[in-house]
């Protein structure tokens, strides 16, 4: 463990820059040569090293060690090398790497993918690590590990939203073996631990051990050895013969000690005992796999499992390597079954045990609580931005505290915390700065926290007034408080009570919302919101029952750069009423005049008109202009030295007030803000099987399919935005954290999206905005940028919940308005979203069209698609929706998705069809549409002189699906073909996947 330690040390520069920017070619490395602890080179291609599981496992089993009694950390530059490999652990929910088999993704191409082994494992070790002392048990303050509780929710979350799925192109692994069960024991939801290792020995399970995973080519007597890579198209030439591995089943023998599961430890262990070898010197050793010999490969293929397998080179005579790890394994679990050795005895941690039955850890740091309350209550201190409001608020019965009153407790920031936490883990001999500059989450602003003598509270993210603007829309804070509460209830894992800080300002009193802001106070004071039981109450008075953090490693707090929420002093009179609060003033709003000619003046005009405009439309654009001139620090007032920046800030802090929000984007869009948490959103989506795009409809799009830091993010979105549309860039920020919020609370109304296309879905509502405005002023396609983010929360809401089609041809669904077919088409294309079995219909058509299928003019070939890939990948998904993103329309877009399905039905009504041609989309549509407008003009009585295709567009799916019906009989029937020379692909055209597999995509 210490030359381990030794090792990642000598590269603490590596983990410094990875810290940063988690890239492979920064990460740590996993091989050193044994000697000396050097890196081994590797000239030929660059190693995977990026392995997050070999990182966790480390961590882990230093903690089970040290629990243990035994000494292996002794030296600060220790500690904070520890410390900083937690650091590189947080964010491993969004980091891509190699996995436990150095191969990244299944296709062996040398791209890393998110694991969720890898991501379990991270998990694991940070709530072991969180709060641990390095020095044993009776070890210095200066000794112990901090871990982001947030950073492990994140973690925790992504883990059990990808079960029982290990990875985007891997639709099970045997390396989740491991980390749901020993050692890491990563899981204790009985439903997801069962269904993860049902799937697993369903998919995987052979007589001679666990395949890694399907197609794996590894140790296969016809994988090419001098080769790093495979070819593309190479993973299906491993069909039906990769090598099984005997390790697993000793995995489960200990699986079965651990659980008390006698029958499991029988049953593996009978499946075991032929598999083992003899050594020359006479020991029992385990082989590292069998493989299928080349010679029976063929007949492997045609009937899995019926050949007999060769084990791996560890043979009798000495010559071969022994296999380490799965050696090491067999003499544990032997060591169990005998009863030589207890479960307690190997997992001093006891992760292995539920939560509540693990013995607690006596320490004043927080660590992962062994039970959690089922009555936990949230406290929330309210505080007052001033004593004049707090009378207010007394008046309806709200009690609040202003922050004179809460002293010697200071209110901190989340970046003023940011800032404390920075000296986390700095090690100047080893050149490592500590804790990365990430914001905090609402977890850790839910602690009490202790440092320098001082004690101080964190306010959430969302009340940060000087951070993106959706703060300023008092309907969106609201949500942001009741959603915020409702998350740490769920998702508090430390001992002691969360204490969340709400701050009160006198803005948030004014308005319309007043009354619901009021509300929603007065439920405080009632102890419930939405369901979840919160306190109210002296801040002081929660301390002794809160969750406290003591930051020990912040001796000299005076050298921290930190600021504290003040109040607000005034000699005016208290308020009386909601109605003594200033309202903002609108005079300024009335002036719209254009400025677009001063972009040709010079800088003193453009200042000279900045200062004698009332516009605030106009300041904006004329500070546009100076910012694109001039930069956003360009000084605009030398006397009060207020640069662009400050005054577009305080514009449109003026603005939000005013709720002129199309000036807010703009303004916002200019400065390139980025809301908070961006990233994580993001990465919510990606790991639900989803691909994100951002850009303007109509132009060229970033795609997002791996997860990205936030500086990727800015960059794409505002590269992609900017030029076009300024406001654009803001938008698809708001509705990329709104997304991913009903992503996670309501997944189900996002069945049959795969791609969240933002351009696209900025196009369906406004599309539903014209649509369905009683006001012609709302029809122009700008309008949304007018609206309160809240309203475009609400709005994308019920676009989202829109009922199908072919359910509201009859008339107006409950809560929604009556849209045309034309109209739910234009929709429901913008949104990309496909009917449930749209996959499985276009996988079966393409079977019984041997030369392909032709979607706006490109063609997807029926091979090498359907023996390169598998319904059940991800990849044939996409592949298929590359085909639709090439149709610019969407209501065309949606009228060819229909025709798939209608093609498809066809086809399994008549199993003896097929296509002789290529299957073209485009012809069919123009056929159905020629059958419908003979029709049409039959029975109408004053034919027109023109008709377009719209027509066609605008009939009920009833309508439109019998016309494409009668296209595709008539062609198949009149088609010259042999139908006796179908072959095989009927048959594997005819085999339904099982619906109780998680992973098809539809």
């Amino acid at each position: 463990m210490r030359g381990i330690l030794f090792c990642w040390m000598s590269q603490a520069d590596q983990l410094e820059r990875f810290k940063n920017d988690q890239i492979p070619a920064f990460a740590l490395h996993s091989r050193f040569e044994v000697q000396h602890g050097d890196p081994i080179p590797c000239t030929a291609y660059p190693y995977p090293h990026l392995q997050i599981d070999v990182v966790a496992l480390y961590l882990l089993y230093l903690t089970q060690m040290t629990e243990s009694g035994l000494k292996i950390i002794f030296t600060m530059e220790e500690v904070h090398m520890v410390q900083n490999l937690v650091f590189y652990l947080e964010r491993a929910y969004r980091i891509p790497d190699f996995g436990m088999w150095e191969r990244g993704d299944k296709y062996n191409t040398g791209s890393p993918e998110l694991h969720a082994s890898s991501i379990g494992m991270a998990k694991v070790a940070l709530e072991s690590i969180n709060g641990f002392n390095l020095f044993g048990e009776h070890g210095a303050s200066w000794s112990v590990i901090y871990a982001d509780v947030d950073a492990h929710n994140r973690n925790r979350t992504t883990l059990e939203t990808m079960l029982p799925r290990e990875s985007s192109t891997k639709n099970t692994d045997a390396s989740l073996i491991p980390t749901l069960s020993y050692p890491c024991f990563a899981v204790h939801k009985p439903i997801v631990f069962r269904a993860t290792m049902d799937k697993m020995q369903r998919k995987l399970l052979g007589k001679y051990g666990f395949k890694r995973f399907l197609r794996d080519g590894y140790g296969t007597a016809i994988e090419g050895k001098a080769r790093r890579f495979y070819q593309p198209s190479e993973v299906k030439l491993f069909d039906s013969i990769e090598c099984e591995w005997p390790v697993f089943f000793v995995y489960l023998i200990i699986d079965g000690v651990f659980h008390g599961d006698t029958e499991q430890v029988q049953n593996f262990q009978k499946l075991l005992e032929p598999l083992l070898k003899e050594s020359f010197e006479g020991d029992v050793v385990i082989p590292r796999y069998y493989y299928v010999p080349e010679e029976m490969i063929e007949a492997e293929r045609l009937n899995p499992g019926s050949q007999d397998r060769l084990s791996s080179n560890e043979d009798p005579d000495g010559e071969g390597d022994i296999f380490i790890w799965g050696q090491a394994l067999f003499i544990i679990s032997q060591l169990l079954v005998e009863g030589l050795i207890s479960p307690s005895e190997l997992d001093p941690l006891r992760r292995y045990q539920p939560a509540t039955q693990r013995p607690s850890r006596k320490s004043r740091y927080s660590s992962f609580s062994s039970s959690i309350p089922s009555d936990l209550a949230v406290q929330v201190a309210l505080i007052s931005e001033s004593a004049r409001l707090q009378a207010l608020l007394a008046t309806y019965g709200v009690q609040t505290q202003t922050p004179h009153q809460i002293e010697p407790i200071h209110i901190w920031s989340p970046n003023n915390l940011t800032e404390v936490y920075s000296r986390l883990g700095q090690e100047d001999q080893l050149g490592l700065s500590g804790r990365p500059k990430r914001p905090f989450g609402p977890l850790s602003t839910s602690k009490i926290y202790r440092v320098g003598g001082e004690t101080a509270v964190c306010y959430p993210l969302f009340f940060e007034i000087t951070d993106f603007y959706l703060s300023y829309d008092q309907s969106m804070l609201m949500d942001y408080i009741r959603n915020g509460t409702a998350f740490v209830a769920s998702r508090w894992k430390l001992h002691g009570r969360p204490t969340m800080v709400c701050l009160i300002r006198e803005e948030m009193v004014r308005g319309p919302q007043a009354g619901d802001m009021l509300k929603l106070l007065a439920s405080f004071r009632a102890g419930e919101v939405n369901g979840i039981r919160v306190r109210t109450g002296l801040l002081q008075n929660f301390l002794a029952s809160s969750c406290v953090e003591h930051l020990d490693f912040v001796v000299d707090l005076t050298t921290v750069k930190r600021g504290s929420f003040e109040e607000i002093t005034d000699s005016t009179t208290n308020f009386r009423s909601l109605m003594d609060i200033t309202r903002p003033s609108t005079r300024s709003s009335l002036s719209e005049q254009n400025f677009n000619e001063y972009n040709d003046r010079n800088v003193h005009e453009v200042i000279d008109a900045l200062n004698h405009t009332d516009s605030l439309r106009g300041q904006g654009q004329l500070l546009s202009i100076l910012l694109r001139k001039h930069g956003e620090n360009f000084v605009v007032d030398s006397v009060n030295n207020t640069t662009v920046k400050m005054r577009m800030e305080t514009l449109i802090r003026q603005c939000a007030n005013l709720k002129k929000w199309e000036i807010v984007r703009y303004c916002s869009g200019m400065l390139q803000k980025v809301v908070a948490s961006l990233a994580p959103s993001i990465t919510g989506m990606l790991v639900r099987g989803k691909e994100v795009r951002l850009g303007v409809f109509g132009h060229e799009e970033a795609i997002i399919d791996k997860p990205v830091t936030p500086s990727q993010v800015k960059n794409l979105v505002y590269s992609t935005c900017y030029h076009y549309h300024p406001s654009a860039a803001v938008l698809q920020q708001e509705l990329l954290i709104s997304i991913g919020t009903f992503m996670e609370t309501q997944p189900h109304i996002f069945d049959g999206m795969l791609k969240i296309r933002m351009g696209w879905i900025v196009r369906a509502l406004s599309f539903y905005i014209k649509h369905t405005a009683m006001d012609p002023t709302e029809s122009k396609d700008d309008y949304i940028y007018s609206l309160s983010p809240s309203d475009v929360q609400d709005l994308l809401l019920e676009v989202l919940t829109l009922p199908p089609l072919t359910r509201s041809d009859i008339g107006p669904s409950l809560g929604h308005p009556k849209l045309s077919p034309l109209q739910r088409r234009q929709v429901d294309g913008s949104l990309n979203r496909v009917p449930r079995k749209f996959y499985d219909s276009f996988w079966n058509i393409l079977h019984r069209c041997p030369k392909g299928i032709k979607v706006a003019d490109q063609l997807i070939p029926q091979d090498p698609t359907i023996t390169e890939m598998t319904l059940y990948e991800l990849n044939f998904a996409l592949r298929v929706d590359a085909l639709l993103d090439r149709i610019t329309h969407p209501e065309y877009r949606q009228i060819v998705v229909e025709l798939i399905m209608v093609v498809n039905t066809v086809l399994e009504r008549n199993p003896e069809l097929y296509f002789a041609d290529v299957l073209d989309t485009d012809a069919f549509v123009h056929s159905a549409f020629e059958r419908f407008l003979k029709d049409y003009k039959r029975k109408e009585t004053k034919p027109s002189r023109t008709y377009e295709i719209e027509l066609f567009y605008d009939q009920p799916v009833s309508v439109t699906g019998t016309y494409v019906a009668g296209a595709v009989v008539d062609l198949l029937l009149h088609q010259d073909v042999d139908y006796t020379g179908v072959g095989s692909a009927n048959l594997d055209a005819s085999a339904e996947p099982s619906d109780s597999d998680s992973c098809v995509i539809s």
